[in-house]
């Protein structure tokens, strides 16, 4: 008598739970075509998960924490892992990178395994994934630039934020950025973490930035810099800018700067603060204290003496970066004046048909990352630049998972980050409970992953080859009186991991 499917997965429901209640005394073997119990133990679920930065740790944690038979693979393009806690953390911010404790914790867990120099997509596909693991997470962040759509922003001395931070933070990809700052007057557009920490490394008295882990090059680079004022433009007003409190004080006591706002911006908005959530309220008190308040006589000296001045500018969009006479460079931009429509986060902005110029030979754009596609069978929304999922499943891709910013866009901090990988984790092991996932067939994870990288000439860089990195790179910024000199180039970093010492799995 045949079963239904609806029977038949309840039976596969019922046989799954009874292999769990006999915590892996008991397994299934397969004698001449039909399944019985037997005391095998049951096959682990292997998960994999694509992506070494903070969505692919947090995930990996959670897992590991949650199950005691999951195994837990993290497969990252670079020989380094970390992503943008490495990459994108602003160098004075090294609180901030505590979070890489946690993670190497992960890391070394007996049941997780990292794989660097592993590209998803060109060295191994994801169906490829799919046939080793029960289920596979991508996790691999928001590695596009959100174009501003304007004439001339292909210019010499236009910069995505996103390669500007790159640069200064060591990322590979972004070391031969070479960045012209001999202008006067730089404009950041956008107002958010991201863009004040632009404008703060713009302004910061070398004697800071030395002690930090930001590169030799770009330390470099800012000991020649002229640029003596950095605008940050936003296109709505002083209730909705992005940032949060923390990062507008150290703005607003950065030494050797003075703010340099528009008095008028500021019309009506302390009227308005009463209304104001406590954390929005807070942020537009210290905004409106730096802009309109007379600050007292020691303030006043600090800032007579500051050589450089740092501002926000509010209703304002770009429309177009003006070149210079050769047409070869960036001279100043062509800037739509806005009103704002609604009110509190919601207002939008409308053009009001006036336009201003501003002269300024460097123009960083602060306006977003984006998600690529990794590979032509993941669904991908071009539109929203995510994968379209429900709570973290991939929408018709069965054993397919997101997590962080490719999940739900570039937005938020690391604790954001941590909440939506923690979440993705909780929806993988529902299906795990559910039997949503097959576990009757065991997957051989990264044994088959690492065959097929073999037969295509790559070679995996393991933990234990980036603590060797990490050690190098602690010991050259010991020599300079700083935490670290990072190791830049992708083959120095692969030469340092396989010939200090033994490679280990």
């Amino acid at each position: 008598m045949k079963l239904s499917s609806h029977k038949l997965a309840l039976c596969k429901m019922k046989m799954l739970k009874l292999l769990r209640t006999s915590a892996g005394q008991t397994g299934i073997i397969q004698f001449n075509g039909v399944r019985k119990l037997s005391s095998i133990p049951a096959p682990s679920p292997k998960v994999c998960i694509v992506g070494g930065g903070p969505a692919g740790f947090y995930t990996a944690q959670h897992l590991l924490k949650a199950r005691p038979d999951v195994q837990v693979d993290i497969y990252e393009r670079l020989p380094v892992p970390f992503g943008l806690v490495r990459f994108g953390v602003a160098p004075d911010h090294p609180e901030v990178k505590n979070v890489i404790n946690t993670f190497t914790q992960t890391a070394q867990h007996t049941r997780c395994s990292f794989h660097g120099n592993v590209s998803v997509g060109k060295d191994v596909s994801v169906e490829e994934l799919q046939r080793a693991y029960h289920a596979v997470v991508l996790s691999y962040g928001a590695d596009g630039n959100r174009r501003m759509g304007v004439p001339g922003e292909d210019l010499a001395g236009v910069y995505s934020a996103k390669d500007f931070v790159g640069w200064y933070n060591g990322l590979p990809r972004n070391k031969e950025l070479k960045p012209d700052l001999s202008c006067d007057t730089a404009v950041i557009l956008g107002q958010g973490n991201v863009a004040l920490d632009v404008a703060r490394i713009l302004l910061s008295p070398l004697e800071i930035l030395k002690k930090t882990d930001i590169t030799e090059l770009a330390l470099a680079t800012l000991a020649e810099s002229r640029v003596r004022r950095v605008l940050i433009m936003g296109r709505r007003g002083p209730l909705q800018v992005a940032c949060t409190i923390k990062e507008l004080r150290e703005m607003v006591n950065l030494p050797g700067t003075r703010p340099e706002m528009v008095h008028a911006d500021f019309n009506g908005i302390a009227e308005a603060l009463k209304a104001l959530p406590r954390p929005r309220k807070r942020l537009t008190e210290l905004l409106v204290k730096a802009a309109m308040e007379v600050p007292g006589e020691q303030e006043q000296e600090r800032r007579r003496l500051a050589s450089r001045s740092w501002a926000f500018r509010f209703l304002r969009s770009p429309l177009e970066v003006l070149p210079s006479a050769d047409l070869t460079r960036a001279a100043g931009l062509r800037l739509a004046v806005n009103r704002l429509e609604g009110s509190g986060d919601g207002a939008w902005a409308v053009t009001t048909g006036e336009v201003e110029d501003v002269a300024c030979g460097l123009v960083i754009s602060s306006i977003g990352y984006k998600s690529l596609p990794i590979d032509p069978s993941v669904p991908f929304d071009p539109s929203k630049a995510i994968i379209p999922n429900t709570m973290g499943r991939v929408q018709q891709a069965a054993g397919l998972y997101c997590s962080g910013w490719v999940k739900r866009g570039p937005t938020g901090v690391i604790a954001t980050t941590m909440n939506d990988s923690f979440d993705t984790a909780r929806t993988l092991l529902q299906d795990l409970e559910s039997g949503a996932l097959d576990l009757l067939t065991a997957k051989t994870g990264s044994q088959e992953v690492a065959a097929l990288l073999e037969e295509r000439g790559v070679k995996p860089v393991f933990f234990s080859d980036w603590e060797k990195i990490d050690s190098e790179e602690v010991r050259r910024g010991e020599a300079r009186g700083k935490p670290r000199d990072k190791l830049q180039d992708v083959e120095e970093m692969l030469l340092v991991a396989r010939t200090q010492g033994p490679t280990t799995l």
